[in-house]
């Protein structure tokens, strides 16, 4: 099966922006006064304290980019020190553990991002990645049920649902996923082969053939080249049609 891999959070760490007026007139105008520069110079520790928070954001995307995974934690960590509400420095935190296979860590960082914000798509998606690498499929489809529920257009979450369907051998299910997927994206070569891999683990030859031809077509060496040691055709791999498509 191939699996859709991490998504990145695209926002930034919001900088804040403040302003002040005139003093009141009134008789406790010098107390006022005071009040008011204490709130300003308050603001503007506040304001460096983000801006700096933003830098180590910045450069742990940047690590990240790099595949300098270690690094990047570390950035993201002094971002989350700075400022713990800090939604896309935990995500892209759980992605770099993630790239690490540090499964358990990455789901608590999604986690901590679920908490600040139920409703981002990017901390429940990769959230079922992080489940799916843990064998967790039943706690993964619920992730993914829960990042579809917000952005229902995103195939990619529909496809690794697929996947961790299979794992649970709720086959139509899956099947049913991917198509779901292919209705968003007509030329969606991922949602073809997985099809492919879930009629031959029910030793569906015509079916399986009939996707994984359709996979082929779009991306040619990859599937063939894929198809020919990938154990979930197993059950059809010896077939004389099989064999056919792949040469």
């Amino acid at each position: 099966m191939v699996f859709r891999h991490c998504f990145v959070a695209s926002g930034l760490i919001a900088f804040l922006t403040f302003g002040c007026s005139g003093g009141a007139n009134s008789s406790a105008e010098n107390t006022t006064q005071v009040v008011q520069e204490s709130n300003v110079t308050q603001l503007f520790i506040e304001a460096k304290a983000t801006q700096k928070a933003e830098d180590y954001f910045h450069q742990g995307n940047n690590l990240l980019d790099r595949h300098n995974y270690e690094d990047a934690i570390k950035a993201y960590d002094k971002a989350i020190a700075i400022k713990v509400e800090s939604l896309e420095a935990w995500i892209n935190r759980g992605i770099a553990l993630t790239s690490l296979q540090r499964y358990q860590d990455a789901l608590a960082s999604y986690n901590r991002a679920i908490a600040i914000k139920p409703d981002k798509y990017e901390a429940w998606y990769n959230r079922g990645i992080a489940l799916t690498s843990l064998q967790r499929y039943k706690d993964a489809v619920t992730s993914y049920d829960k990042a579809i529920a917000i952005k229902p257009d995103k195939y990619e979450a529909l496809i690794n649902r697929g996947i961790a369907l299979t794992k649970l051998h709720r086959y139509k299910d899956a099947i049913a996923s991917y198509n779901r997927a292919i209705a968003i994206k007509q030329d969606l070569h991922q949602a073809y082969y997985n099809k492919a891999c879930s009629y031959a683990l029910q030793s569906n030859l015509e079916l399986a053939i009939e996707n994984l031809d359709k996979a082929i077509e779009l991306v040619p060496d990859k599937y063939k080249k894929l198809a020919k040691t990938d154990p979930d055709f197993s059950k059809v791999r010896s077939k004389k049609q099989f064999q056919e498509l792949l040469q």
